[in-house]
């Protein structure tokens, strides 16, 4: 909150910054949509700020904009002290960018960033199950050592390619269903291996899977990802997937630790740069500094 009669927000990954007053009309758009729309669905009583920031650029396949909609869904929650599960959060950020906004996007970002940890999620015509993959330490630690994400340079327009995707889905064109089939089969198979301790298989799956993906839609791919792709292939990587919708951004790749040092340097000498991360088991919350507020204490109890 803020002590002025206004609502601003502020986006460093988009270089914008709206500001406009209580007793106005919002007159917003464009970038900061999808923070109006949030916004406007939890009710405005007093002068807000709101500063909005990534650690990775917008356009890049890691689901940065579903990650900003469930982390101002928890953030705005958690001021109007409305108490929400991880699974209405990721409800809301469905339908306020898919049918709200009309993103033409899928949900499997928004359950990802509101519950966290790894998971098999199941999209089903009566709702969205989320199962909890109970791995030992010791496995996700080797899991996440063997995966490898490298930043192409380039984002792109997701939405031309996933509204491809879905033309070519719904019309039945040749080999997107079955390759929709062997993308669905292969996360079954690698749920199972999880489950038993086994991850040796995941970077056949993750090949098997890019190879099905490149069917979907004509963006997903091109001369310039395919030969980045073989390189890493060339120098060790066992398999790998452009993150998101494809058409750029992020290559995750998965690798044996005793590779991992010449396939970067096989994309480090192509302009590729490689991004150190980690898994994240907690999803969304909120870090409340009691030492500036003001008031609402019960706001601190929210996970």
């Amino acid at each position: 909150f803020n002590d002025s009669n206004h609502i601003q927000v502020s986006s460093s990954d988009y270089r914008t910054f709206y500001r406009h007053s209580l007793e106005g009309a919002p007159a917003w758009d464009g970038d900061l949509n999808l923070p109006k729309v949030i916004i406007d669905h939890f009710g405005v009583w007093t002068g807000l700020s709101v500063f909005l920031a990534s650690q990775v650029p917008p356009g890049t396949g890691l689901g940065s904009s579903s990650t900003v909609a469930v982390a101002l869904i928890k953030a705005m929650s958690v001021l109007r002290n409305v108490r929400m599960n991880r699974q209405e959060i990721a409800d809301l950020a469905c339908q306020v960018e898919i049918e709200k906004l009309k993103m033409p996007i899928g949900k499997q970002d928004q359950y990802a960033a509101s519950f966290g940890g790894l998971n098999f999620i199941q999209f089903n015509p009566d709702g969205v199950v989320v199962e909890p993959l109970s791995l030992s330490d010791e496995l996700q630690a080797e899991l996440e050592s063997r995966l490898m994400l490298f930043f192409t340079g380039r984002s792109r327009d997701s939405a031309e390619i996933l509204g491809e995707q879905k033309r070519s889905s719904e019309r039945n064109r040749a080999g997107v269903i079955d390759a929709l089939h062997v993308i669905k089969s292969l996360a079954i198979a690698l749920r199972n291996d999880l489950l038993r301790g086994e991850i040796d298989s995941l970077g056949d799956y993750l090949h098997q899977s890019w190879v099905a993906k490149r069917q979907l839609a004509s963006g997903i791919t091109d001369p310039w990802i395919d030969q980045w792709y073989q390189a890493a292939r060339d120098a060790g990587a066992k398999g790998g997937k452009i993150a998101g919708a494809g058409g750029g951004g992020f290559l995750l790749l998965y690798c044996e630790r005793q590779f991992q040092e010449q396939v970067t340097e096989a994309l480090r000498g192509q302009g590729l740069h490689r991004m150190d991360f980690r898994f994240e088991t907690g999803g969304a919350m909120v870090i409340v500094n009691t030492l500036l507020r003001k008031a609402r204490p019960a706001a601190v109890t929210h996970a």
